[in-house]
């Protein structure tokens, strides 16, 4: 009996510090939601509470959905998604193409550029940033919508690296069986791999959909118009130190912006947990 409330007590003792840490982690994003309700003058007078002095909630998301400099949020927001949707596409795709080549298929010093591959992982991305804008100026490409997309198209190296080892746990037997049956080499992606590499592909689809949503830094050096920004670009428009900075309009899009994040995440999390948990189809 005693060891089954020593087991009790640790139990209750263990929840109570997990919601403890769970709410400690999840109160900026609550404090952000409350910040969004509150109005200009009291916001940073009551900074740490969640309940707002006085609610100013329809007028802050009216002015945030307003815009500024003459754009409505609406348009940044599309811009992101339409960004977002085709970037995660393209470089979940290239980065899935790439993987079966360098895993499944043998040809010459594949090891050297899988190598090749891995090491760009410790290029920072800043430093890319300067000859990516040297081709786009090239290409004329400054200041439109493929200047944010085309950097995505050519896939990632922690993509491709993911994918490779869950491709590596696939055995090779049944590439041979489709191979028998009349498969080419995009008949054994598509119609044998691609359904257990799925943990894989929707693992990267979640990364990618978050760093192409909340990228500030390339929209920042690739974009001049206002109306082509996205919505990073767009929040930081809402503070201007020459003038009136519009917190409430602010908080209130930074809400609105999180929303096809945290959807996105709800949608596929078991995906996630599958990534994790499962190394490949054990022979």
């Amino acid at each position: 009996m005693g060891m089954h409330t020593k087991k009790k007590i640790n139990s209750i003792k263990f929840h109570v510090g997990a919601c403890l840490l769970g709410f400690f982690m999840i109160y900026p994003l609550f404090w952000l939601l409350a910040s969004s309700f509150k109005s200009n003058d009291t916001m940073f007078l009551d900074t740490y509470s969640l309940i707002p002095k006085v609610w100013n909630a329809v007028t802050n998301y009216r002015s945030g959905f307003a815009g500024v400099g003459g754009v409505e949020f609406v348009t940044f927001f599309i811009n992101s998604l339409f960004v977002t949707v085709i970037g995660t596409a393209g470089c979940v795709l290239t980065s899935l193409l790439a993987a079966y080549a360098l895993a499944r298929i043998k040809f010459k010093f594949s090891g050297f550029w899988f190598g090749c591959v891995m090491l760009t992982m410790m290029i920072p991305p800043q430093v890319m940033v300067v000859p990516q804008y040297i081709i786009l100026k090239k290409l004329n490409l400054i200041d439109t919508w493929m200047a944010l997309v085309l950097p995505w198209l050519f896939g990632g190296a922690f993509f491709i690296f993911l994918m490779v080892q869950f491709f590596r746990g696939i055995p090779r037997e049944l590439d041979e069986a489709a191979e028998i049956d009349g498969c080419g080499r995009i008949g054994i992606l598509f119609r044998i791999l691609v359904p257990v590499v799925k943990p894989a592909i929707i693992n990267a689809s979640i990364f990618a959909f978050y760093w192409i949503w909340q990228d500030f830094f390339q929209p920042l050096i690739f974009m001049n118009s206002a109306r082509k920004f996205t919505i990073p670009l767009a929040l930081n428009m809402y503070l201007d130190p020459n003038s009136y900075n519009n917190y409430g309009g602010l908080f209130a899009m930074s809400v609105i912006s999180l929303l096809p994040v945290i959807i996105f995440f709800i949608i596929f999390q078991r995906y996630l947990v599958d990534g994790i948990a499962t190394d490949g189809i054990k022979g």
